[in-house]
């Protein structure tokens, strides 16, 4: 007589576990930051929130030394990704 080889359920469900884990993790909102328009510095909030404040907020990216970069201060840029896309077009 033949064996059958049985999966493990836990191995199934462990797999289902970490794609929903990473789905979610894809459809996620992308970091908001407040930052200077011109020399990309980030702000502080209150001044993307004040209708006489300097800064745009900017979506994505990285922040490094004070600046951010590789992000775009359109949302819809950066939002529309999905596996294997990058972080949006540059700020402009």
């Amino acid at each position: 007589m033949a064996r059958r080889r049985l999966r493990s359920s836990t191995v199934v469900l462990g797999g289902v576990g970490v794609l929903a884990a990473t789905l979610t993790a894809c459809g996620s909102e992308p970091d908001e930051r407040c930052v200077d328009p011109v020399t990309y510095e980030v702000l502080p909030e209150y001044e993307c929130e004040d209708s006489d404040g300097d800064g745009r907020y900017y979506y994505g990216g990285r922040h490094t030394g004070g600046t951010v970069s590789g992000g775009s201060f359109d949302k819809s840029a950066v939002e529309s990704g999905g596996f294997g896309s990058g972080s949006g077009s540059g700020g402009g």
